[in-house]
């Protein structure tokens, strides 16, 4: 009874008498090859790639920016300006895709002869940021078509300026590829 207890430990991965032939420790080595492969990959991709949306002035921003956001919403309220955006609803790559904005002042009325500008920022890749002005078609409605070099995540700041007033709204939109 006992031999044939010993002949069935014998193949068992515990009793191996050479380290780097026991699975545990060849799996644990090989957990350990991976995780450092995939640290030195992040790390050289980290380097190589576009660093993304970064300001060229953003610790000025920084220290002003409680200052900026209170006199945007001051300017805004003081403004009265209604802005509606009309996105459609699927973004195709390499397509125009038509964008309108209706615009009304404080009292409700069409703001004409307004400047409308999309400025269209790709968070992963500053080199693909754009800006686009949108024609005024009618009084208080202007209209433009975008078009989108690269697919996935763009976000979107339209401003409408007339004269020293200026006003803008964010949006986030998703291109797909086709």
């Amino acid at each position: 009874m006992s031999e044939s207890i010993d002949v069935l430990h014998k193949g068992i991965s515990q009793s191996s008498k050479r380290a780097l032939r026991n699975p545990w420790v060849l799996g644990w080595l090989a957990l350990v090859a991976v995780v450092l492969g995939v640290n030195i990959f992040m790390i050289s991709m980290a380097f190589t790639t576009s660093p993304g949306l970064v300001s060229k002035d953003y610790y000025e921003k920084g220290r002003s920016y409680e200052r900026t956001v209170q006199q945007r919403i001051a300017s805004r309220t003081a403004l009265g300006w209604e802005l509606a955006l009309d996105v459609p609803e699927r973004i195709v790559l390499q397509r125009p895709a038509a964008f309108r904005l209706q615009v009304a002042d404080k009292v409700g009325l069409p703001l004409a002869g307004a400047n409308v500008t999309v400025h269209a920022f790709r968070p992963s890749d500053a080199d693909a940021d754009f800006a686009m002005p949108l024609a005024e078609v009618s009084g208080g409605h202007y209209v433009g078509d975008l078009q989108f070099a690269l697919k996935g995540k763009w976000d979107l700041l339209v401003e409408v300026k007339q004269g020293e007033h200026s006003y803008q709204i964010a949006r986030n939109v998703f291109v797909d590829a086709n």
